[in-house]
């Protein structure tokens, strides 16, 4: 596939993102007077912004995952951030924790701690006499992750007087009466995110050619990994904690980007993240054309399923 060069890269993918923060003002009969600027500026406008950056979250958390552990299909989630975070979240909904914390709902900081936490403890599992195998790492983040999804399982049979409240948040939702607080958590942990990835994108690139290449290199690969991981974990705990499970737009859009505008992070970063964040914005003014109840989750795993077994087919066709 033809390389797109950086300059036009980058030209396209600006105003089309201006754009569809633009368009998630749109769809709908919005009434007149004070009503209107109501509805426009405290829901459709932050709505739209939030959207783009859980969209640019999932797509800087993807980039980071997939060049840490060099297989273009990892995802955000990993080292057990999405089960750790719903795990922290489902146990605030079923218990009807109701205080606040530090600004945040009771959820969102439940769901926070829960990514936060699964990722530390993969590092921790993973961690032999001072080293991390990325290997191990992924395995110790499927562990984990698959221990916090029993949790999750045995919690929503407990949960049936709020269960349309749980499986709301585990299939992921815009559709929030709060989101100018929504961006005002993952707007931050985006930010120190790729700024910590924009910061170690040159030794991101040489990780690709093995450890040890990039050892004698100069690259402390273990440093690395610390930086990296927490970076990664930080944006996928900002995108999960704030609108729930939202899947395949961290897998699909930094493999795309990848194909389209190379391996190179420098780049390859903020082209994923403006790609991530176009991709739901898109998507979520899509899910509420359809309906207003339906989880932006449901339709990113519509679109992102079929696109994945075709990249399995066309990985095996070359194999």
């Amino acid at each position: 596939m033809k390389r797109i060069p950086r300059a036009l890269a980058l030209s396209a993918l600006i105003p089309a993102a201006v754009g569809a923060v633009a368009l998630s003002l749109v769809p709908g009969g919005i009434p007149t007077g004070p009503l209107r600027e109501i509805i426009l500026i405290d829901y459709r406008l932050p709505r739209g912004i939030l959207a783009f950056l859980v969209g640019a979250s999932l797509g800087a958390s993807g980039v980071c995952f997939q060049g840490l552990f060099r297989n273009s299909l990892a995802d955000p989630f990993v080292v057990g951030v999405s089960s750790g975070a719903a795990l922290g979240a489902v146990i605030s909904i079923v218990l009807g924790f109701e205080s606040a914390f530090l600004g945040l709902a009771p959820a969102t900081a439940m769901a926070f701690a829960g990514a936060a936490g699964a990722a530390v403890l993969a590092y921790g599992v993973a961690r032999v006499r001072g080293r991390v195998p990325v290997t191990t790492l992924l395995l110790a983040g499927s562990a984990i992750g698959s221990f916090a999804g029993a949790l999750v399982s045995i919690l929503i049979l407990l949960s049936s007087p709020r269960w349309s409240e749980v499986v709301t948040w585990l299939m992921g939702s815009m559709s929030h009466p709060d989101p100018w607080s929504r961006v005002k958590v993952v707007g931050p942990c985006l930010a120190v995110s790729a700024g910590v990835i924009a910061v170690h994108a040159r030794d991101l690139n040489l990780i690709l050619l093995g450890e040890e290449s990039a050892r004698q290199l100069g690259v402390d690969a273990e440093r690395l990994k610390v930086f990296l991981l927490g970076a990664g974990a930080l944006a996928a705990a900002g995108a999960v904690a704030t609108c729930g499970m939202i899947g395949f737009v961290g897998l699909i859009v930094p493999h795309v980007c990848r194909r389209l505008v190379g391996p190179d992070h420098r780049l390859l970063l903020p082209v994923a993240m403006l790609a991530g964040g176009i991709l739901l914005t898109v998507a979520d003014v899509a899910a509420r054309l359809v309906s207003p109840q339906l989880p932006i989750g449901a339709v990113t795993a519509l679109c992102g399923a079929p696109f994945f077994v075709y990249i399995l087919r066309q990985r095996s066709a070359k194999m």
